[in-house]
């Protein structure tokens, strides 16, 4: 076999061919592996309805995406019948490292009134350095800010399906930087066949 002559034209198409590949191998690992992400994904969002309504028979789950100081990340809240908050899960997030990500623990701290909002009713959720009464995570105002944020949105859909009768068991609702998904609400009377 006679050896290709190095050339701009030569270098170029290899570089091309090697690129071509490459991209073929991630596209075919990702078609791979996007059915067990997705189920995995699944399985955690589940694990987390199951973690906010801690038994409540009458809860609602709701599950809440904004964009904090790292990017965007989802929570999913859940609110007793008379909307006060029973818990909350952290699904994805991208924040600080030993900062933002302190968010996970921060808001459940039941040692710390001021920074614990579980038990409270959400709707006006705000840290103390904007006149609310919930203490920012050290150092992270930004990602608390951010995560009041969220649960104030999640309220803000679970009031809005209170009033809603007929609203179905998993309802989608996306807007330009949020995103409020309903997994569980309470049942109600009317049925819809």
């Amino acid at each position: 076999m006679e050896k290709l002559q190095s050339s701009f034209k030569n270098m170029v198409l290899s570089l091309v061919i090697i690129s071509m590949v490459a991209a073929g191998l991630l596209a075919g690992v990702y078609i791979l592996t996007l059915e067990n992400i997705n189920a995995q994904k699944k399985a955690k969002q589940e694990a987390a309805k199951l973690a906010v309504l801690a038994g409540h028979e009458d809860g609602t789950a709701i599950e809440t995406a904004v964009d904090g100081f790292g990017g965007t990340f989802r929570v999913m809240v859940g609110f007793d019948a008379e909307g006060n908050i029973l818990g909350y899960e952290i699904l994805e997030h991208q924040e600080t490292p030993g900062l933002g990500s302190h968010m996970v623990h921060w808001f459940k701290n039941a040692d710390k009134p001021g920074q614990n909002i579980i038990g409270r009713k959400a709707g006006e959720l705000q840290v103390s350095k904007d006149g609310g009464d919930v203490d920012a995570i050290t150092a992270a105002t930004i990602t608390s800010r951010a995560f009041l944020k969220a649960i104030n949105q999640a309220y803000a859909e679970f009031k809005g399906t209170e009033a809603n009768t007929g609203a179905s068991q998993l309802q989608q609702t996306e807007a330009v930087e949020e995103e409020v998904i309903i997994i569980e609400e309470k049942e109600t009377e009317v049925s819809h066949e």
